[in-house]
């Protein structure tokens, strides 16, 4: 407590909390309002998975930022384009797919700059353990002076 009696606020209420657009926050008759639809086909979406949103412990619907983008695709798709719900729901899920293999392909890719950065970084340490007393060798073929070797003679041992 402080000088006043109050209590004082526990760091965990310090922290600010994130909302980003994955953060389920609006109810169905917010997320009706904000996606231009009636609240019985956002219930009707839900029950044909096209658009699931997370749920409260009473089970109750929180649609994120993200759920409404979707809902709004989904329905431009509908009524634009003439596809049928079934078919939007195909595409969404290629969507998914598209995405999670995009991801897969930057991890993946980064990956691989990391080993090429560390088979670059042993390599360097190769070169640079090369002694530099070793002369370049000649191939013999392409050489025009012919060099004769005589071993020294051998000195008597006393």
């Amino acid at each position: 407590m402080d000088r006043d009696g109050r209590r004082r606020q526990s760091a965990s209420f310090d922290r600010s909390y994130q909302l980003t657009e994955e953060t389920p926050v609006y109810v169905i008759s917010v997320a009706a309002q904000l996606s231009g639809l009636h609240p019985q086909t956002l219930r009707q979406y839900d029950r044909l998975g096209l658009v699931s949103p997370d749920r409260t412990a009473g089970r109750g619907r929180r649609y994120s930022a993200r759920d409404i983008e979707l809902l709004r695709q989904v329905q431009q798709l509908s009524q634009d384009e003439g596809i049928n719900l079934a078919g939007i729901k195909r595409i969404i899920e290629l969507e998914n797919q598209v995405a999670a293999l995009q991801a897969r392909v930057a991890e993946l890719s980064s990956a691989v700059d990391g080993a090429a950065a560390a088979m670059r970084q042993r390599e360097a340490q190769v070169h640079a353990s090369y002694r530099r007393d070793l002369v370049p060798y000649q191939d013999v073929q392409q050489a025009s002076a012919l060099v004769v070797w005589r071993p020294k003679p051998k000195r008597p041992t006393d």
